[in-house]
């Protein structure tokens, strides 16, 4: 018997999450990440309004990261496609990030700030992407040259990370291993 997964028909959606970090000078960095959905065939509303094919959403988070805290110090957001005009009425919506830091609670706050009817579900959901991205792009751009063991940042680190996958489970090899580094 076949497997579902190996039965493919005519790919009819795709929806694509990019993510790129940039050094911006040397304390800051920039993550930019984008959304972009395509319909690859003309499509029906309920009401018989007929959409074509092509690009249905197509969004753009840039934050400027301060590194030192995972502030962010600013929010540049961009609808470059959207299904519908009024949709461009939410671009705003994820302005009052801007002074807030990226740490444990933030995919909450976010969604308490522009979910549901106060924003646009797209960006609230390449932000939520975004966020632990902005980690990973912090992680690359501080381990970029070699630097002593400072026993501060492993405890940051370690508390920051505890429980958020099973890897970083409290009483796993890594919470351990930095729990040995940091005291």
């Amino acid at each position: 018997m076949k497997s579902v997964w190996q039965a493919k028909g005519k790919k009819v959606h795709s929806r694509n999450i990019e993510i790129s970090t940039y050094n911006y000078d040397g304390k800051r960095i920039i993550v930019e990440g984008s959304l972009k959905d395509d319909r690859f065939h003309e499509s029906y509303s309920v009401t018989g309004e007929k959409f074509p094919k092509g690009i249905i959403h197509h969004m753009a988070i840039r934050l400027l990261v301060n590194c030192s805290n995972l502030l962010i110090e600013d929010v540049d957001v961009e609808m470059i496609a959207a299904p519908r005009e009024f949709c461009r009425e939410a671009i705003d919506c994820l302005a009052q990030i801007k002074g807030m830091t990226i740490s444990k609670g933030f995919t909450l706050k976010i969604k308490k700030i522009a979910g549901g009817t106060k924003g646009c579900t797209h960006l609230v959901e390449l932000l939520q992407t975004m966020a632990p991205a902005v980690i990973q792009g912090y992680a690359a751009h501080q381990s970029q040259e070699p630097t002593p063991f400072d026993s501060e940042r492993a405890r940051a680190l370690l508390h920051f990370l505890t429980n958020t996958c099973h890897a970083w489970r409290e009483d796993g090899p890594l919470a351990e291993m930095y729990k040995k580094l940091s005291r």
